[in-house]
């Protein structure tokens, strides 16, 4: 049961590093000051070998390539949600996606997971999750885990969804002079468009002249 507890946080906890891993610095020191591809040399060889065998029992390479795709996207809508409602900005953002994808190193995030399983497992653990998984038992896990995994997050996701569209209805009845333009939706895309508009439209305007 811990194991596949262990297998269950690799999942999510891979989906979330995706999603933050376009903004931060690939080869960014660690603590003490080396760098990733310093502390992955220090990995013992053999230990390292079994990592990857057991990576590959659990089908990471699979849920790398399915946590990339949702990591795009995310940030197409992020995009989306910020640019004018047009064929031009659709192009733009799917232009962008595509290049994330062909850009992205998938082996990268492979040995950062190795790295993530060197500091908190040690050889002999990773040996019995070897054992787990290439049973029977543990192939099946390692088959429904994304399953369950989707299933969780667009649970979370609902829940979330409602409780915020609860909330704000909540807070917009109790500021009536404050929040009724606010909106969880693409609306946000439109308040920005009609600031844009305004801020132009007052750089446009002709200078007052000095009253004599």
């Amino acid at each position: 049961m811990k194991a596949a507890l262990a297998l269950l946080a690799l999942y999510v906890g891979t989906f979330f590093v995706v999603i933050g891993f376009a903004s931060q610095n690939p080869q960014s020191p660690g603590q003490d000051g080396t760098s990733a591809t310093a502390q992955r040399t220090a990995i013992d060889p053999a230990k390292e070998a079994d990592i990857r065998s057991l990576m590959e029992l659990m089908g990471a390479k699979d849920t790398i390539e399915e946590v990339t795709n949702a990591a795009a996207e995310q940030y197409r809508e992020r995009l989306l949600a910020t640019m004018p409602n047009n064929d031009r900005a659709e192009a733009f953002v799917n232009a962008f996606v595509d290049k994330f994808k062909a850009r992205y190193n998938a082996s990268e995030l492979s040995d950062k997971i190795v790295a993530a399983y060197d500091k908190h497992f040690t050889a002999d653990e990773v040996k019995g999750l070897l054992q787990f998984y290439g049973s029977p038992l543990g192939q099946k896990t390692a088959s429904e885990t994304p399953r369950v995994t989707r299933e969780v997050q667009a649970e979370s996701r609902e829940l979330s969804a409602r409780v915020a569209k609860e909330v704000l209805a909540e807070m917009k009845a109790q500021n009536p002079d404050v929040g009724q333009s606010a909106r969880l939706g693409p609306g946000g895309r439109r308040w920005q468009q009609r600031q844009q508009q305004q801020q132009q439209a007052v750089r446009q305007q002709p200078p007052s002249q000095p009253q004599p």
